[in-house]
């Protein structure tokens, strides 16, 4: 489980001070799909960052089943997967040995690391170029390559940051069907996005932020009835109070 307590975090500049993220807070369950939607520019991706220890935030908290990002940040990575919104991966190894490398440096054996990279090949449809060096690879594959480097370690928690951006029809709906078997697993997942469609196919709470803020949140049924909107699109454009940023 995630536990998130009104995180801020500004940037400052030579003329001004912009707030990224004013007093987020939300939690995210074990067994269920949160989905964090906003507009371009509305905080999701420095919030993620300091779920994931890579930011640390001005005030408030984050724990990670209990561990929290600021002094127990060793026990919140081997807590968490993370898909981050960089998809780099190393191209002059395979898919295998990227996701090989991450397992040692989370202290994996070989035997152990084996087997789970058959499990994520299965499960991420990746047989036909997970012996190949990435260079080259599409952004499909390079997703899959990232995402199962980001799981070898068989975390409770997963993290990703718009994890259809740039994908293919085909390669979405594998994902979301990925994403639904983490959701079976008992894991907790969170993933962030700016398309109403695939928040409302796949999440089980919903968090949306506008402007550094959490402008609401819960299942798709109570943001309509919060806002008084039948439809989930209308919900959302009432909650972030413009148009600006949509995409349904």
């Amino acid at each position: 489980m995630i536990d998130v307590q009104a995180l801020h975090k500004s940037f400052a500049s030579a003329k001004t001070v912009v707030k990224a993220v004013d007093g987020v807070s939300f939690e995210a369950r074990d067994g269920e799909i949160t989905g964090l939607l906003g507009p371009n520019g509305a905080g999701k991706t420095t919030t993620l960052r300091m779920l994931y220890t890579l930011m640390k935030p001005d005030s408030g908290r984050v724990l990670v089943d209990g561990h929290d990002t600021a002094t127990e940040a060793e026990a919140v990575r081997r807590a968490l997967g993370v898909l981050p919104d960089a998809r780099g991966v190393y191209k002059r190894l395979t898919a295998r040995e990227n996701i090989a490398y991450f397992g040692e440096l989370h202290g994996l054996d070989a035997a152990t690391i084996a087997t789970r990279t058959e499990g994520l090949v299965q499960a991420l449809n990746m047989q036909d170029f997970i012996d190949r060096r990435t260079e080259g690879f599409s952004q499909g594959q390079r997703t899959k390559t990232a995402i199962a480097r980001a799981l070898v370690h068989d975390p409770g928690n997963v993290i990703l940051d718009e994890p259809t951006n740039g994908l293919d029809v085909m390669t979405t709906r594998g994902l979301r069907e990925f994403l639904k078997q983490l959701r079976a697993e008992g894991r907790c997942v969170v993933f962030s996005s700016h398309i109403m469609q695939e928040v409302a196919a796949l999440c089980d709470r919903i968090v949306i932020v506008a402007r550094g803020q959490v402008v609401a949140s819960g299942t798709a049924d109570e943001l309509r009835a919060q806002t008084g909107e039948d439809n989930l699109e209308d919900a959302f454009v009432k909650a972030i109070g413009s148009e600006e940023g949509l995409h349904a």
